[in-house]
Formats: structure tokens, sequence, C-alpha cells
């Protein structure tokens, strides 16, 4: 049974919040088809909750995302994941998404002291003159404090929240098994992909609990545009920074979402949102890094129109190759070109079964569509939005680092026209498109990517006698299998399993109680309680048999 470990005691205490939060928000029909209810049964722990009035009225995206909240932080954190993919669902799921800020009731700064003493190695009175006890933010998995140096100078300190990890393992193998059950089950569900959303939500979530990994994402971001005099990256002491506490330069700025004070300040708001775009541009298309969520929360405006991006704690990584193909498919959008838009999409998605010619088709429609327009005229978030509702429709998913990517641009799209509503990315990227294809087709560009193709063919002929050997190799010792995997024949075979083995306990009790009725006629032998023995215990055997298949049979629901 796919939920036997949800026996273990650990866990327990957690599948029944999980399940209360989903039947109370109207997904009881999902708790039970996932079996939480009878793992809770089966613990002793009868459910009995209702679904409130006060939901009913709420739709399904708003009820997905009010459960998530009341769900805690890992389920807060996965909500922002899935706010990521734009390629899996609708812009109305997008919206409720995003709106799972990462904000939660601020611990006191008692219940913090301790370990944020045991992680300094000594009394938060050695390292700092002052520590402010209420938080700047506080956040699902760490809050801010405010603190001042010995020799003065302002920092922050980023504090993970005590007893989280433990919290989090729980949820991570509560969802795994929840991943497995909805992807063999049901196919509605199946087309969002849980597993691979799981995968991805393990890893972004596992790098935010090293709060270190997000000062060394800092670090590598401020490396790459040390060249950017108007871009700012908060500054990290690595001496009193671990996995469960960062300290970092506190940045003295106006907050991006605070445009009153951008204009009381003098600050002008077009150079802001060029500066905002060109850094992150760069961080995308030349470096391969970049910030995954750069909206106005995570900006800090400074005086002379410069900017300080902060909260590295989500990044994208992109290859030299997958760089490539996000220039060509821009280039190819911006240009009118969909073959070689489709071509791209084609080799991106997983999904073997796809219609090439109609996907093909419904692209060029695609493209033709904002053809008519000038540059000016086109809007980066409408033309991803539609592109991406394609995908959807041919059930198409994006990899997850170009999920990343899409949203990042999207996002980018709104702080610029936050800042200035007439900004237009793709006008602003254009030309950086463009000098990227033009040094992609420069002689010493094509003699590089020329040289390391031949390397590449090289090192396969090379190696072609030696594969092939190995090959005839296994073959003569027959270790060459062909696997057919066959969607969904385990659960049938599951079924088969179990209809036999109730079949054999219903023949072998007939069997008991048939011989044991022959038994009782014969006289002489050994007796129990005035009855032949083997008759009386015969009877009991079939008594035995023929309860627990009846009990099999209910439990089974069938």
């Amino acid at each position: 049974m796919l939920w036997e470990v949800l026996n273990a005691a650990r866990d327990l205490g957690r599948v029944h919040d999980i399940a209360s939060v989903l039947i109370r928000y109207g997904f009881g029909s999902f708790v039970r088809g996932l079996g939480m209810g009878k793992a809770l049964e089966r613990a002793g722990r009868a459910l009995h909750w209702q679904q409130t009035e006060e939901y009913i009225k709420l739709d399904t995206p708003q009820r997905i995302r009010r459960a998530l909240e009341d769900l805690g932080p890992t389920f807060i954190k996965l909500g922002q994941i899935l706010a990521t993919r734009v390629d899996l669902f609708p812009p109305q799921y997008i919206a409720e998404f995003e709106k799972l800020q990462d904000q939660a009731p601020p611990v006191p700064f008692e219940e913090l002291l301790s370990q944020l003493e045991d992680d300094l190695g000594g009394s938060i009175d050695e390292f700092f003159s002052e520590v402010e006890r209420q938080p700047l933010a506080a956040a699902s998995i760490a809050q801010v404090h405010k603190a001042i140096l010995k020799d003065g100078t302002p920092v922050i300190l980023k504090i993970r929240r005590p007893g989280l990890r433990k919290i989090i393992e729980a949820d991570l193998r509560l969802l795994q098994r929840i991943a497995d059950i909805a992807e063999s089950e049901s196919p509605d569900i199946r087309r969002f992909h849980p597993k691979e959303i799981l995968r991805q939500f393990n890893q972004s979530l596992r790098r935010e609990l090293d709060l270190a990994g997000e000062c060394r994402n800092a670090e590598r971001v401020a490396a790459n545009l040390a060249t950017d005099p108007n871009i700012k990256i908060p500054n990290v002491y690595w001496q009193w920074t671990g996995e469960r506490l960062n300290v970092q330069e506190y940045i003295q700025g106006i907050q991006g979402r605070d445009l009153a004070s951008v204009d009381k300040a003098g600050l002008d708001r077009k150079i802001l949102a060029d500066r905002g775009t060109r850094a992150v541009i760069q961080m995308i298309m030349e470096d391969g890094f970049f910030h995954a969520d750069p909206h106005a929360g995570n900006v800090f405006y400074l005086p002379d129109n410069k900017l300080a991006f902060i909260d590295f704690g989500m990044v994208g990584r992109l290859t030299e190759e997958r760089r490539e193909q996000v220039v060509s498919l821009l280039y190819g959008m911006i240009n009118h070109l969909p073959t070689k838009v489709a071509e791209i999409l084609e080799d991106w998605s997983d999904n073997i079964y796809t219609d090439e010619q109609v996907l093909t088709i419904e692209i060029e429609a695609f493209v033709d569509q904002y053809s008519s327009l000038a540059l000016k005229d086109l809007s980066l978030t409408s033309m991803m939005s539609d592109l991406m509702a394609l995908l959807r429709d041919h059930n198409l998913m994006l990899p997850a680092d170009l999920a990343l990517l899409v949203k990042a641009y999207i996002t980018l799209d709104g702080l610029g026209r936050h800042l200035n509503p007439d900004f237009n990315t793709l006008v602003f990227a254009s030309p950086y498109i463009q000098k990227i294809m033009m040094e992609r087709y420069k002689p010493e560009a094509i003699a590089k990517r020329g040289w390391r193709n031949l390397i590449s063919v090289a090192d396969l002929l090379s190696s072609f006698p030696k594969d092939l050997r190995k090959l005839l190799r296994a073959s003569r010792k027959g270790a060459i299998q062909v696997d057919i995997t066959v969607r969904r024949l385990d659960h049938y075979v599951h079924s088969i399993d179990n209809a036999i083995s109730r079949l054999t306990m219903g023949i072998v009790t007939a069997a008991l109680i048939i011989g044991s009725s022959i038994i009782m006629t014969v006289t002489g032998g050994p007796e129990l309680l005035g009855l032949p023995a083997f008759g009386f215990l015969g009877y009991m055997f079939a008594t035995i048999g023929g309860i627990w298949l009846l009990l099999s049979i209910w439990k089974s629901g069938q």
C-alpha cells in the first residue's frame, strides 16, 4: 500500500493537519481519493470535519491558495514554485499563487535567541552593539532583524525559524506520496506533472533552507555585475554566516513599491527601469545566472538613480546552449520566424505524443497574430501568456529552468511598467538580442562552435569500437534487456492480485466448512468442548477466514 508509510507515528499528526485543512476548504473527495482518510482511521482517528460556509463562495484557485496558506511554510513555498509554472497553470491560478507572499507571523526574539547565539558562537553582545527585537520582515523560512556591529556598521540578521527542518522533512515525505498517488490515479492531475514539480520544489526548498546558499548566490551575481556601477548587491559577513543564519549589509534605500518616495526623492523612474532591466537581461543572456523573482519587493532605489537587488534565495541557471536557444526563440518571435519558434519549443518539450504538424500551424498563427504590430506595441507579458496557453493546450511542459526564466521575464516586465507605464521590455531587449545573434555568426564564434563539435565527433568516433565491443559482449551474455512499460498496468496487476487472494481465501474457507461438517459426523477421536476437536478447529479457522474476507471486501470499497 502506498500509504503504509503514513502509519509511522512521526507523520500521523501532520497527516491529520493536512487532511483537516483540505477538507475544510472543500477538497474532501481529493483526501479520500488519496487514501488519507483511511490512513487516519487506521490510526484510530476518525475524520469529522465539515466544510465551513465561509469558503463555499470562493472559486477553486482561491480555495487552493487559502489552503496552502493555512498549511504553513512548506506549502507556501510550494505555491510560490507553482506561480513560476506559467506553462502549466492558467492565469487565474497563477494570479492566486502570486498572492502567496512570503510573510508569516514573527517568532518572538526570545525564542530565536538560543539558536542565534549557538550559530554566532557566543552572546550577541559580544558581536553587536545593538540588535532590534522587532523584525524588519518575517517570512515562512526566516525572519530579518536589523543590528549594529561594534564598529557602527548597520547589518541585517536573517535567522531561520527554529524547528523548521523537521516540519519540512515530514511535509516533503507526505507530498512525495501525494504526488505518486495523484500521478498514477488521476489523469486530470497527471497533466500537471506533479512528480516533476515536486522534484523542482524539493531542490528549491532545500537550497532556501541553507541561508548561506543565498549569500553564495548574491556574491556570484555581484561578481557578474561588478562592472555596472549602478547596481548594488549587499555585502556578506561570512564570519557569522551559516546554514541557519546569514549576516548581510543593511541597504538604506527606498523600497521598490514606494513610488511616492521615489518621486519625492527626485529619482528618474525611466532611468531606474532601464538600469534594472539592463542588469537582469545581462544576468540572463550573458551570465546564465539570474535573480528568478525580480519584483518590486526585492529592489531598493538608491540616490543617483542606482538600484540594489536583495533576496537571492530563488535563482535561475541557464547553460550556454540554453541561452542560445532562448535568444533564438525571442529572435524568432520578434522577427516573425514561426518555424524557428516551433522547432525550439518542440526540442524543449518532453511530450512525444504531440502532433508536430498541428503545433507548427498553431505557432505560425500565433506569430502571425503579432506580426502586424510594431515592436513598441508588443507586450512581452501578453506574448508569453499566449505562448504558455498554447503549450498548455498541447500538454507541453517547459523544463524547470525555462519555467523560471519565463516567470522572471514576466516579473521583470511588470517591474518596468510599475516604474514607467510606457516601458516595453521587448523594445529594450531587442538590441541585445540582435547583438547576440550577430556575434553568434562572427567567424571566430563559428570556428569555436565548429571546433567544439569536431572534438565531440572525434570523441564519439574514438570511443565507438570500445562501446561496440561492450554491446556485443553484453549481447552474448544475454545482458541486454528490453523493458516495456504499460501505463497503469501495476494498478491492474495489484487489483487482480487482491481478487485472486480473496478468491483463494473463499475456496479455503468453504473447504474448511465442508471438511469440518464431515468430521462432525464421525464418532470417536479427541474432543474439545464436547465436540470433535478437528471439526471444532476447522469451524474456528473457517470463521476467521470468513471475517478476514468480509473485512477485505469492505475496506476495498468494492
